[in-house]
Protein backbone atom coordinates (compact mmCIF):
# COMPACT_ATOMS: atom_id res chain seq x y z
CA UNK A 1 0.00 0.00 0.00
CA UNK A 2 0.98 3.49 -0.33
CA UNK A 3 0.60 6.34 2.28
CA UNK A 4 -2.90 7.97 2.97
CA UNK A 5 -5.45 8.38 5.20
CA UNK A 6 -7.78 5.89 6.35
CA UNK A 7 -10.88 6.57 5.52
CA UNK A 8 -15.10 5.26 6.21
CA UNK A 9 -15.78 5.44 2.64
CA UNK A 10 -15.18 2.49 0.33
CA UNK A 11 -16.20 -0.08 3.48
CA UNK A 12 -15.62 -3.38 1.68
CA UNK A 13 -14.34 -2.22 -1.67
CA UNK A 14 -11.19 -3.27 -3.27
CA UNK A 15 -8.46 -1.64 -2.59
CA UNK A 16 -5.61 -2.82 -3.69
CA UNK A 17 -4.15 -6.48 -6.02
CA UNK A 18 -1.02 -8.22 -4.64
CA UNK A 19 1.10 -10.94 -6.53
CA UNK A 20 3.07 -13.27 -4.24
CA UNK A 21 6.34 -14.66 -6.41
CA UNK A 22 9.38 -16.35 -5.67
CA UNK A 23 11.31 -14.13 -7.63
CA UNK A 24 10.29 -10.11 -7.48
CA UNK A 25 12.88 -9.20 -10.21
CA UNK A 26 11.65 -11.35 -12.86
CA UNK A 27 7.86 -10.59 -11.88
CA UNK A 28 9.18 -7.17 -12.54
CA UNK A 29 10.64 -7.68 -15.86
CA UNK A 30 7.66 -9.71 -17.27
CA UNK A 31 5.00 -7.35 -15.90
CA UNK A 32 6.80 -4.24 -16.49
CA UNK A 33 7.20 -5.10 -20.38
CA UNK A 34 3.78 -7.04 -20.74
CA UNK A 35 1.24 -4.25 -19.12
CA UNK A 36 3.94 -1.09 -19.36
CA UNK A 37 4.69 -1.00 -15.88
CA UNK A 38 7.14 1.21 -13.87
CA UNK A 39 8.10 -0.08 -9.93
CA UNK A 40 9.62 1.74 -6.99
CA UNK A 41 10.62 0.45 -3.51
CA UNK A 42 8.43 0.40 -0.53
CA UNK A 43 9.31 1.26 2.96
CA UNK A 44 8.31 -3.09 3.15
CA UNK A 45 11.69 -4.09 2.84
CA UNK A 46 13.22 -5.47 -0.37
CA UNK A 47 11.00 -8.35 -1.48
CA UNK A 48 8.15 -5.76 -1.85
CA UNK A 49 7.92 -3.26 -4.77
CA UNK A 50 4.66 -1.36 -5.96
CA UNK A 51 3.63 -1.09 -9.98
CA UNK A 52 2.83 2.53 -11.55
CA UNK A 53 1.01 2.42 -14.44
CA UNK A 54 0.71 5.91 -16.12
CA UNK A 55 2.29 7.44 -12.61
CA UNK A 56 -0.73 5.39 -10.68
CA UNK A 57 0.11 2.79 -8.00
CA UNK A 58 -1.48 0.02 -9.13
CA UNK A 59 -0.66 -2.78 -7.37
CA UNK A 60 2.08 -4.84 -4.84
CA UNK A 61 4.76 -7.26 -6.04
CA UNK A 62 5.52 -9.60 -2.94
CA UNK A 63 8.81 -12.14 -2.56
CA UNK A 64 7.10 -13.68 0.32
CA UNK A 65 6.01 -17.27 -1.22
CA UNK A 66 9.39 -18.51 0.91
CA UNK A 67 8.34 -17.14 3.94
CA UNK A 68 5.11 -16.75 4.36
CA UNK A 69 2.89 -19.81 2.56
CA UNK A 70 0.49 -17.98 -0.21
CA UNK A 71 0.28 -19.39 -3.68
CA UNK A 72 2.35 -17.74 -6.26
CA UNK A 73 -1.23 -15.74 -7.59
CA UNK A 74 -3.01 -13.07 -7.67
CA UNK A 75 -4.96 -11.70 -4.72
CA UNK A 76 -7.35 -8.85 -4.23
CA UNK A 77 -7.42 -6.98 -1.21
CA UNK A 78 -11.01 -5.25 0.35
CA UNK A 79 -11.01 -2.55 2.90
CA UNK A 80 -12.29 -3.62 6.09
CA UNK A 81 -11.84 -1.33 9.50
CA UNK A 82 -11.17 -4.59 11.61
CA UNK A 83 -9.44 -7.29 9.95
CA UNK A 84 -9.31 -9.39 12.65
CA UNK A 85 -13.48 -8.75 13.46
CA UNK A 86 -13.46 -10.05 9.37
CA UNK A 87 -10.90 -13.00 9.77
CA UNK A 88 -13.48 -14.43 12.00
CA UNK A 89 -16.85 -12.99 9.97
CA UNK A 90 -14.86 -15.93 7.60
CA UNK A 91 -14.56 -18.60 9.83
CA UNK A 92 -18.34 -18.64 11.14
CA UNK A 93 -19.23 -18.77 7.05
CA UNK A 94 -17.19 -21.60 6.14
CA UNK A 95 -14.71 -19.93 4.28
CA UNK A 96 -10.75 -20.61 4.91
CA UNK A 97 -7.92 -18.11 6.73
CA UNK A 98 -5.12 -18.86 5.02
CA UNK A 99 -2.55 -16.54 5.98
CA UNK A 100 -3.49 -13.77 9.36
CA UNK A 101 -4.40 -11.68 10.13
CA UNK A 102 -0.80 -10.68 10.19
CA UNK A 103 0.53 -7.08 11.41
CA UNK A 104 2.60 -4.97 8.39
CA UNK A 105 4.04 -1.69 9.29
CA UNK A 106 1.01 0.12 7.55
CA UNK A 107 -1.70 -2.29 8.22
CA UNK A 108 -3.33 -5.69 9.20
CA UNK A 109 -4.01 -8.49 6.33
CA UNK A 110 -5.48 -11.51 6.50
CA UNK A 111 -5.50 -14.19 3.18
CA UNK A 112 -8.89 -16.11 3.06
CA UNK A 113 -10.86 -18.42 0.67
CA UNK A 114 -14.09 -18.32 0.07
CA UNK A 115 -16.57 -21.54 0.50
CA UNK A 116 -16.36 -22.32 -3.31
CA UNK A 117 -12.10 -21.64 -3.34
CA UNK A 118 -11.55 -18.36 -4.77
CA UNK A 119 -8.61 -16.35 -2.80
CA UNK A 120 -9.06 -13.01 -1.69
CA UNK A 121 -7.76 -10.88 1.10
CA UNK A 122 -9.15 -7.83 3.87
CA UNK A 123 -7.01 -5.19 4.71
CA UNK A 124 -7.57 -2.72 8.13
CA UNK A 125 -4.66 0.06 7.48
CA UNK A 126 -3.40 2.96 5.27
CA UNK A 127 -4.84 2.93 1.59
CA UNK A 128 -3.29 4.64 -1.67
CA UNK A 129 -2.58 8.04 -1.87
CA UNK A 130 -5.39 9.88 -2.60
CA UNK A 131 -7.47 7.35 -1.99
CA UNK A 132 -11.03 9.23 -3.46
CA UNK A 133 -9.16 10.32 -6.89
CA UNK A 134 -7.67 6.45 -6.89
CA UNK A 135 -11.34 5.00 -6.04
CA UNK A 136 -12.80 7.09 -8.86
CA UNK A 137 -10.14 6.17 -11.73
CA UNK A 138 -9.06 2.43 -10.09
CA UNK A 139 -6.59 0.95 -12.15
CA UNK A 140 -8.10 -2.28 -12.69
CA UNK A 141 -11.51 -4.56 -12.13
CA UNK A 142 -12.31 -7.56 -10.61
CA UNK A 143 -14.58 -10.52 -11.59
CA UNK A 144 -15.15 -13.72 -9.59
CA UNK A 145 -16.16 -16.83 -11.68
CA UNK A 146 -17.87 -19.15 -9.31
CA UNK A 147 -20.48 -21.69 -9.71
CA UNK A 148 -23.55 -19.63 -8.10
CA UNK A 149 -22.78 -15.84 -7.71
CA UNK A 150 -25.65 -15.42 -5.91
CA UNK A 151 -24.27 -17.81 -3.10
CA UNK A 152 -21.12 -15.74 -2.92
CA UNK A 153 -22.65 -12.63 -2.75
CA UNK A 154 -24.29 -13.27 0.14
CA UNK A 155 -21.12 -14.73 1.84
CA UNK A 156 -19.25 -11.46 0.95
CA UNK A 157 -21.68 -8.88 1.50
CA UNK A 158 -22.04 -10.50 5.21
CA UNK A 159 -18.14 -10.32 5.18
CA UNK A 160 -17.58 -7.04 4.21
CA UNK A 161 -20.66 -4.97 4.83
CA UNK A 162 -21.75 -5.03 1.34
CA UNK A 163 -25.20 -3.35 0.44
CA UNK A 164 -25.75 -2.12 4.08
CA UNK A 165 -26.69 0.34 5.82
CA UNK A 166 -23.31 1.58 7.00
CA UNK A 167 -21.84 5.15 5.77
CA UNK A 168 -19.61 4.14 2.39
CA UNK A 169 -20.70 0.53 2.42
CA UNK A 170 -20.93 -0.96 -1.64
CA UNK A 171 -23.97 -1.00 -3.43
CA UNK A 172 -24.66 -4.51 -5.23
CA UNK A 173 -27.45 -5.50 -7.92
CA UNK A 174 -28.33 -8.14 -9.90
CA UNK A 175 -28.24 -8.07 -13.71
CA UNK A 176 -28.13 -10.54 -16.42
CA UNK A 177 -27.59 -13.38 -13.54
CA UNK A 178 -24.83 -11.22 -12.80
CA UNK A 179 -23.67 -9.68 -9.18
CA UNK A 180 -22.55 -6.19 -9.88
CA UNK A 181 -20.19 -4.45 -7.03
CA UNK A 182 -20.61 -0.09 -6.82
CA UNK A 183 -17.72 1.62 -4.55
CA UNK A 184 -19.46 5.29 -4.76
CA UNK A 185 -22.38 4.56 -7.93
CA UNK A 186 -18.91 3.36 -9.83
CA UNK A 187 -18.86 -0.32 -11.11
CA UNK A 188 -15.57 -2.36 -8.87
CA UNK A 189 -16.19 -6.01 -9.53
CA UNK A 190 -18.39 -8.66 -11.03
CA UNK A 191 -19.35 -11.78 -9.83
CA UNK A 192 -20.17 -14.13 -12.84
CA UNK A 193 -21.19 -17.75 -13.00
CA UNK A 194 -19.37 -20.40 -14.08
CA UNK A 195 -20.03 -24.24 -14.38
CA UNK A 196 -20.87 -26.50 -11.90
CA UNK A 197 -18.62 -28.18 -10.76
CA UNK A 198 -16.14 -27.67 -13.10
CA UNK A 199 -13.34 -25.49 -13.51
CA UNK A 200 -13.91 -21.90 -14.94
CA UNK A 201 -10.40 -22.05 -17.04
CA UNK A 202 -7.71 -25.14 -17.68
CA UNK A 203 -6.18 -25.45 -13.94
CA UNK A 204 -8.19 -22.85 -12.27
CA UNK A 205 -11.33 -23.11 -10.20
CA UNK A 206 -13.22 -20.60 -8.89
CA UNK A 207 -11.35 -17.55 -8.08
CA UNK A 208 -10.96 -13.53 -8.19
CA UNK A 209 -9.65 -12.62 -12.25
CA UNK A 210 -7.84 -9.26 -11.79
CA UNK A 211 -8.05 -7.50 -15.23
CA UNK A 212 -5.26 -5.01 -15.85
CA UNK A 213 -5.47 -2.08 -19.01
CA UNK A 214 -3.23 -2.69 -21.83
CA UNK A 215 -2.66 -0.01 -24.75
CA UNK A 216 -2.56 -2.86 -27.32
CA UNK A 217 -4.29 -6.80 -26.49
CA UNK A 218 -2.87 -8.41 -28.97
CA UNK A 219 0.77 -6.84 -28.93
CA UNK A 220 0.92 -7.65 -24.79
CA UNK A 221 -0.24 -11.52 -25.78
CA UNK A 222 2.77 -11.36 -27.78
CA UNK A 223 5.48 -10.38 -25.34
CA UNK A 224 3.74 -12.12 -22.81
CA UNK A 225 4.79 -15.13 -24.81
CA UNK A 226 7.89 -14.41 -25.73
CA UNK A 227 8.67 -14.16 -21.94
CA UNK A 228 7.75 -17.13 -20.85
CA UNK A 229 3.64 -16.45 -20.29
CA UNK A 230 0.84 -18.48 -21.33
CA UNK A 231 -2.73 -17.82 -22.71
CA UNK A 232 -4.98 -19.49 -21.25
CA UNK A 233 -7.99 -17.61 -22.91
CA UNK A 234 -8.67 -14.83 -25.66
CA UNK A 235 -11.74 -12.77 -25.74
CA UNK A 236 -12.83 -10.33 -28.77
CA UNK A 237 -16.27 -9.17 -28.78
CA UNK A 238 -17.96 -6.43 -29.72
CA UNK A 239 -18.39 -5.81 -26.25
CA UNK A 240 -14.72 -6.77 -24.81
CA UNK A 241 -10.81 -6.92 -26.34
CA UNK A 242 -9.05 -9.13 -23.71
CA UNK A 243 -7.89 -12.26 -22.50
CA UNK A 244 -6.53 -14.24 -19.47
CA UNK A 245 -2.97 -15.22 -19.27
CA UNK A 246 -0.61 -17.52 -16.83
CA UNK A 247 2.72 -15.70 -15.97
CA UNK A 248 5.87 -17.98 -15.86
CA UNK A 249 5.09 -18.62 -12.46
CA UNK A 250 1.84 -19.57 -12.47
CA UNK A 251 0.19 -16.46 -11.88
CA UNK A 252 -3.03 -15.65 -13.77
CA UNK A 253 -4.22 -12.87 -14.35
CA UNK A 254 -6.13 -10.73 -17.27
CA UNK A 255 -5.64 -7.92 -19.72
CA UNK A 256 -8.48 -5.39 -20.87
CA UNK A 257 -8.17 -2.96 -23.79
CA UNK A 258 -7.51 0.29 -22.42
CA UNK A 259 -9.50 1.86 -24.76
CA UNK A 260 -12.75 -0.10 -24.66
CA UNK A 261 -15.02 -0.41 -21.69
CA UNK A 262 -14.77 -3.46 -19.25
CA UNK A 263 -18.03 -5.25 -19.27
CA UNK A 264 -20.86 -3.75 -17.80
CA UNK A 265 -18.57 -0.86 -16.62
CA UNK A 266 -18.89 1.93 -19.67
CA UNK A 267 -14.92 2.46 -18.79
CA UNK A 268 -12.87 2.51 -15.90
CA UNK A 269 -13.85 4.12 -12.93
CA UNK A 270 -16.76 5.34 -15.15
CA UNK A 271 -20.43 5.87 -13.65
CA UNK A 272 -22.89 3.58 -15.02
Amino acid sequence: MEKSTTDASGLGAPCWASLATRSLTSSQEFYGAVLGWTFRATDLGDEFSVALYDGVPTAGLAELTNVVHIANDWTPYFAVPDADAAAARIRERMGTLAVGPIDFPIGRAAVAADRAGARFGVWQGRLVADWQAWRAHRPWWLDLTTPNPFEAALFYGEILDWASELPGSCEVGYEHDDVVLRDDGRVAALITAGAEGSEILPGCGPRWNVHFPVRDVGAALKTAVRLGGRVLERRISAQEDGATLRDPYGAVFCVASATGPPPAQGGYGQPT
